[in-house]
């Protein structure tokens, strides 16, 4: 079994480690420059293959004519793609002798798209998933050949969901990966009038503002952490909110209840207590931290 295996975000590297003793060449997007000092970094898939030792090719584009040569002489049974980060052309999808085979991050037709996880968890989604699909020309719109669901915890953020659906994917990949090069595997069609959409994630997507319920704000910072953080705009200043719990009281939508443990804002229905924060320009801290620095008391309007 040849694989030429196409990845790029750490959500990838458990199904290349779970097939890797079959991956010739391994196809991920080029070194980008990354922390204070904008150094070059390689990417979480470029990094794990070269510590098990298979060649590395990051093309800026895959379907560049340059390229094309290069995936076709590994004479591949199948190319093998999680988390790319590029759209397939058709002549690249064309090369291996099995097609392309995607790992996506959701129960496919739903959330098809660049943020599967992440619009699950903010549209309240109870259960996610991977998809294992044979890929067509379509965004996420190929058969599908097996689904692993799984529930989201009612407090689980999009980092930890993404975690545990990459293990998920390494499970899928191993098993079946054989299968799929041996021809013993069926397709099912997905019904494209069941299909929703995941749009990349804008910072703007990651305000939580006075307006919202606690159950759409708890929601909207679960599917935001830890990327891009959710935040607020507050008479402190901007905000990142990093740890957060719903809480039933309410009040006048944008101020403080209470300073206890945390904290609490009133929403336009309950409200959310905040645990830790990062205010713009510094460190992240506890609440009691941030109070300590801030002039801010219960009864006080705090989000503008």
């Amino acid at each position: 079994m040849r694989i030429v295996y196409f990845g790029t975000a750490d959500f990838a590297v458990p199904a290349l480690q779970a097939v890797g003793e079959y991956v010739t060449l391994v196809v991920s997007q080029p070194d980008r420059p990354k922390g204070r000092g904008l150094n070059l970094q390689p990417s979480p898939v470029k990094q794990a293959a070269l510590e098990l030792g298979i060649p590395v090719q990051t093309p800026e584009k895959s379907r560049s004519p340059e390229f094309l040569p290069i995936l076709e002489g590994e004479q591949a049974d199948v190319f093998l793609v999680a988390a790319y980060g590029q759209i397939l052309s058709q002549r690249v999808l064309d090369i291996p002798r099995c097609g392309c085979i995607n790992l996506h991050g959701s129960i496919l037709p739903r959330w098809r798209g660049a943020a599967p996880i992440q619009r699950a968890i903010e549209a309240g989604d109870t259960e996610s998933g991977v998809t294992l699909m044979q890929m067509d020309k379509g965004m996420d719109t190929g058969d599908m050949i097996e689904i692993t669901r799984t529930p989201i915890g009612t407090d689980e953020t999009a980092g930890e969901l993404y975690a545990r659906l990459s293990e998920l994917a390494g499970d899928l990949a191993k098993e079946w990966m054989p299968k799929i090069v041996s021809g013993n595997y069926t397709r099912t069609p997905q019904y494209d009038s069941l299909a929703t959409h995941a749009p990349k994630v804008e910072k703007a997507d990651a305000e939580l503002t006075s307006d919202l319920s606690a159950e759409v704000a708890y929601n909207r910072f679960r599917a935001f952490t830890p990327a891009p953080g959710a935040w607020m705009k507050t008479t402190s200043g901007i905000v990142k909110v990093h740890s957060a719990r719903r809480d039933s009281r309410s009040g006048e939508p944008g101020v403080i209840l209470d300073t206890q443990d945390g904290i609490t804002v009133a929403l336009a229905d309950g409200s959310l207590c905040l645990k830790e924060l990062q205010p713009e320009g510094k460190r992240r801290m506890s609440a009691k931290e941030f109070l300590n620095g801030a002039q801010i008391t219960a009864g006080m309007r705090w989000l503008v």
